[in-house]
Order: structure tokens, then C-alpha cells, then sequence
């Protein structure tokens, strides 16, 4: 069972309308770098400068990897990451 990424909707069109993505990764990191090798369009939308944009928030298995290991954070098969972008207004 791999580790899967849960994709939002707006990011969903550089993923083919794909709602989750299954890698093989023992860190965010790497899961993140396979996601863009199989859908190199969702680059722009993660990363700036090789760098996590600052309103993509990762969580793995509900927590949250600012206050784990950040891109460090272990994964294993049957882990969940979830991409959530932050959301401003009012």
C-alpha cells in the first residue's frame, strides 16, 4: 500500500481530475518530488524557488509537519499527506 497524497480541488487540473496520488517515499520530501515527477504542472503551485510556498499547508495523518520534521517528516505505506492550501478574505 503506498503512501497517498490527497490533492485539492484547484490543484486538481495538473493532476488529470485526480483527487488522491499514490507514491512510493519515506519522507514528505520524496513523496512530494514523486508527485511532480508524475505531474510536473503542480510544481509552480507547491514550490517557488525550490522552496514550500508559504500558504501550501502539509499535514500527515492529520498533523500538521511545521511541527514535525517539515519536508524531513517520515512517511510510510498507508500514510495520508494532505496539500491544503491556506484560505484569506473577508
Amino acid at each position: 500500500m503506498p503512501t497517498k497524497i490527497e490533492i485539492p480541488t484547484p490543484m486538481r487540473d495538473q493532476t488529470d481530475g485526480k483527487g488522491v496520488v499514490e507514491v512510493t517515499a519515506t519522507t514528505v520530501r520524496d513523496a512530494l518530488a514523486e508527485l511532480v515527477r508524475l505531474h510536473p504542472g503542480i510544481e509552480s503551485k507547491l514550490f517557488d524557488q525550490g522552496k514550500l510556498r508559504p500558504y501550501i499547508n502539509v499535514f500527515v495523518n492529520d498533523e500538521d509537519i511545521r511541527y514535525l520534521d517539515e519536508l524531513g517528516t517520515a512517511v510510510k505505506e498507508g500514510d495520508l499527506i494532505a496539500l491544503i492550501p491556506a484560505v484569506a478574505g473577508g
